[in-house]
């Protein structure tokens, strides 16, 4: 458990983020105060809670639901969360929920150059105004299904809140440092690292970086209706690899105490809308529970790799997945390529030509990806639909194919995939984006038949 001397964490916490504290391990049982003596004992709801703040409970998953998937956290809270102004509508035109069945999307790759940092989309934009949908499946309303959007802001959230009533969000900072503060505490977050914010949680984004002047933020946000993120089972592994459990890490406790109005801004059934409140939504003392926002740094992943021939899937990259009805078969993994050394023999190294049944969304966080060393930069997105072919550019192949195959370490590079066995469809504004490489094919096309028979 976690006591704070001092009644406020918040205010402390937000010019810099460097004296921030975590509670490790990702649906741990947590309990975190920020004055001590806040967290009721032996009980969640007794008559009178402890300096008489309000239980609030809030489930991310059914009551029913196992023991080992419920997730759920008590709040001890000055006001309770019912405590608002009536909802009015508010304009968020970028940020669309689910597939646009109205789209007639053809079989084949597509592919954006970083998305533009500058415009009028971007004008004092702050992170949920400047979020966009580049392509979704799904539907929201079913819970099954996710979206991948790109952020781009220049401005922290200040008296302003967010929260996502239709499912978690996966946030993949690719330029910029943000500092989320939320419910349960705060979270500083930087390229290189995740952040997970559960469906419900209301959470705001400063951003340190742009608001030293060093220019817009921008990164990756994967927002998932479906079954919550957890960790993949490892299988023939075994009991260690690939992301580790204590390496997630959950807020701890932390109010903001200075008065004033706040507005907070809902997602709810792909709509979105807007209350006044007169008090600050970040009033949590203490909590307790498995349901908590989490950071992770991908440095931490444990890369899993041959060390004779040929490649093993690339299930083996998985950080966090989602998982459907059918066993094996995921409504969403979220899988990433970092820095790692390569050392098999005989073997063409970049990824093989394929077809999956999986829909992949990619993205660069940084560096340079070994299968498309020109084409693909930071900032940018592709997407593979099911059953499009697709593979190393004619770069990478010719490279790859002459290559001496002594030990080669991949550094500096990371790459990123959700990955979902529903089809993910554009956007209208993904596919009229400037940014949308329209020669995408053409990498292929000097791929020559070399057969000598």
């Amino acid at each position: 458990m976690t006591a704070l001397k001092e009644k406020s964490q918040l205010a402390a916490a937000l010019p810099a983020g460097s004296d921030l504290h975590y509670q490790a391990g990702f649906g741990n049982e947590h309990a975190s105060e920020a004055v001590a003596g806040a967290l009721p004992r032996g009980r969640n709801s007794p008559q009178r809670a402890p300096l008489d703040l309000y239980p609030e409970l809030i489930s991310g998953t059914a009551f029913t639901a196992p023991r080992h998937e419920n997730r759920r956290s008590w709040l001890y809270r000055r006001q309770p969360s019912v405590v608002s102004g009536r909802y009015q509508p508010y304009a968020q035109t970028g940020w669309s929920t689910g597939a646009d069945r109205a789209i007639a999307l053809p079989p084949e790759p597509l592919r954006w150059h970083p998305i533009p940092l500058d415009g009028a989309e971007t004008a004092g934009a702050d992170f949920v105004d400047g979020m966009c949908t580049l392509a979704a499946n799904g539907d929201a309303q079913a819970q099954a299904g996710i979206g991948s959007l790109v952020y781009r802001a220049n401005r922290s959230m200040q008296r302003r809140a967010f929260v996502n009533a239709d499912g978690e969000l996966l946030i993949v900072p690719q330029q910029g440092r943000l500092l989320l503060t939320t419910e349960m505490g705060v979270l500083d977050i930087k390229p290189g690292e995740i952040a997970l914010v559960p469906r419900g949680v209301v959470f705001k984004v400063a951003l340190p970086d742009s608001d030293a002047g060093q220019g817009p933020s921008r990164g990756y946000v994967c927002e998932n209706y479906g079954a919550q993120f957890r960790l993949p089972e490892l299988g023939p592994i075994g009991s260690n690899g690939l992301a580790s459990a204590r390496d997630f890490q959950a807020p701890v406790a932390a109010y903001e105490d200075s008065p004033g109005a706040y507005e907070l801004v809902k997602k709810f059934g792909g709509r979105f809308w807007s209350a006044p409140m007169k008090h600050s939504p970040f009033n949590v003392v203490a909590w307790h529970g498995n349901l908590a926002p989490l950071k992770y740094d991908t440095a931490n992943f444990m890369t899993i790799g041959s060390i004779s021939f040929d490649h093993p899937d690339p299930s083996i990259f998985t950080v966090l997945t989602s998982p459907s009805d059918t066993p094996g078969t995921a409504n969403c993994d979220f899988v990433i390529f970092p820095p790692r050394w390569l050392v098999m023999e005989d073997t063409f190294r970049p990824p093989w030509y394929h077809r999956n049944l999986m829909s992949e969304f990619m993205g660069l966080v940084y560096g340079e990806y070994d299968a498309k060393p020109g084409g693909f930069k930071p900032g940018g997105a592709s997407l593979h639909n099911g059953m499009v072919p697709h593979g190393p550019d004619e770069e990478a192949f010719e490279r790859a194919s002459h290559a001496d195959l002594k030990p080669q370490k991949l550094d500096n590079t990371l790459a990123f995939m959700f990955e979902s066995r529903y089809r993910l469809v554009p956007t209208a504004w993904a596919l009229q984006s400037p940014a949308l490489d329209t020669d995408y094919a053409d990498c292929w096309a000097g791929l020559k038949d070399r057969f000598k028979p």
